[in-house]
């Protein structure tokens, strides 16, 4: 863990979506400014949720056994197990994995519980994915950026605006891997239950969280550039690679994973 720095404050008077989506997952971690939030949230978006972590495990795990075995994740979110490295270790024990995320409270139950084997190292630095340099920065400490390295936004760059540059963020993170890394990326939308996009947005409008759930045409460019390994660009449910996907459900999330050239 990063030593040497003041630990952040946990502001519990305004809700995260770290904690919301603790919240969906059934967690604890979360306070009732959260609860309020995913209470209003349609009953879906729980199944959306799991479903959304459930791709996570399956992409995380097919990079392992493809040899790689580095990872930095942003936006980890509130620990949840299993863990991307715990995924990761199971099957690579020397894997190395790098944590971000914004929120304090994750800080405080990754120094206790995102416990790395013995073999490999697993570390977190309280960072925002808007300053990808200073991610960047700390990353370099840990992982090789001569090696490939997966690269992990899961169910974060619709918390970003238009505004904010998501696909710039992006970019500037995906320019620094080297060839051979990968983009795991998940993302929200509306595409399979329009109906429900109106009171997703409100619920976080409310607790003042800017959310831009995109379309597939607006998913489609954070890619760019990017190899998309098999089966592409699907919704949640669809990705598999070992298998076919064993039912179709709806899902609230657009998944990918794209190859460095």
């Amino acid at each position: 863990m990063t030593a040497g720095m003041p630990k952040p404050l946990i502001d519990t008077s305004k809700p995260h979506p770290a904690r919301v989506y603790d919240w969906l997952l059934g967690g604890k971690d979360n306070y009732s400014v959260d609860q309020q939030v995913g209470e209003k949230l349609p009953e879906e978006a729980r199944g959306n949720a799991a479903r959304n972590r459930a791709f996570m495990h399956r992409a995380s795990a097919w990079l392992a056994r493809s040899g790689i075995e580095q990872f930095l994740d942003i936006g980890t979110g509130i620990p949840t197990e299993p863990n991307l490295h715990q995924v990761v270790q199971a099957i690579t024990p020397s894997a190395r994995v790098v944590y971000a995320d914004n929120d304090p409270i994750v800080l405080r139950h990754a120094e206790a519980l995102l416990v790395s084997s013995r073999e490999g190292v697993t570390d977190y630095i309280h960072a925002d994915v808007r300053q990808p340099e200073a991610i960047l920065e700390h990353a370099r400490g840990l992982l090789d950026f001569d090696r490939p390295i997966a690269l992990s936004l899961i169910a974060l760059m619709h918390f970003l605006p238009d505004d904010q540059d998501p696909y710039g963020l992006t970019r500037t993170l995906v320019d620094a891997l080297p060839s051979g890394s990968f983009l795991v990326l998940s993302h929200g939308t509306a595409d399979q239950h329009p109906e429900l996009k109106q009171e997703t947005e409100s619920a976080y409008k409310k607790g003042a969280i800017a959310l831009r759930m995109r379309t597939r045409s607006e998913v489609e460019p954070f890619f760019d550039g990017l190899d998309l390994v098999e089966p592409g660009l699907v919704f949640a449910t669809e990705w598999y690679r070992e298998e076919p996907a064993p039912v179709r459900e709806r899902s609230g999330f657009y998944v990918g994973v794209g190859r460095v050239r």
